[in-house]
């Protein structure tokens, strides 16, 4: 067993459920970001950064908010699921971090590069940014939080309590030999 990996049963139904979700969330965000669209006329591909985030903060503040926080949403879930079905326990916050968010930039870059394909569908480079942002977002509001919580549980279920019995009288205790071959 290695290291730094919840255990037993429920580290397995955990890592499982983390596995299909994380399988279910990514086949929604295929359908939803590479089917076609029929549209009258395409917008050109936005390779400015920062570009589209001003046009959207220029139609207003609810627009720019909806349209942000779309973007912001869209693969934050990957935040959680990603570290959920890999499944250690004992892990560096900035390593998880760093790791989750680059894994979700890539999904957002490959999005990206798929949706040349598509029609209807245009490439935007604040998408990733804000795709990629999203994820870390997610992964900083939960993540720690849970790993903190669920070793707090395991340090508590690690170590039961130790029960010791009285000698009897005239008899030396005796002292169990664990993990020692006679």
């Amino acid at each position: 067993m290695q290291q730094g990996f919840i255990g037993g049963n429920a580290a397995l139904r955990v890592r499982v459920a983390g596995g299909v979700l994380l399988v279910a969330h990514l086949a929604f965000v295929a359908w939803y970001t590479l089917r076609p669209l029929d549209v009258p006329w395409v917008v050109p591909a936005n390779l400015h950064p920062l570009a589209g985030i001003r046009a959207d903060l220029a139609l207003g503040w609810q627009e720019a908010a909806r349209r942000i926080g779309e973007g912001l949403a869209l693969l934050a879930p990957l935040g959680v699921l990603i570290p959920m079905a890999h499944g250690r326990l004992w892990a560096s916050t900035l390593g998880s971090l760093v790791r989750t968010s680059a894994a979700g930039a890539l999904i957002s870059l490959g999005i990206a590069l798929l949706q040349t394909g598509v029609p209807g569908q245009v490439v935007d480079i604040d998408s990733l940014l804000l795709n990629t942002a999203g994820v870390a977002l997610a992964h900083l509001a939960v993540v720690p939080a849970a790993r903190h919580w669920l070793r707090r549980g395991a340090e508590r279920g690690a170590r039961p309590p130790v029960r010791q019995e009285e000698p009897a009288q005239g008899r030396t205790p005796t002292i169990p030999r664990v993990g020692i071959a006679p």
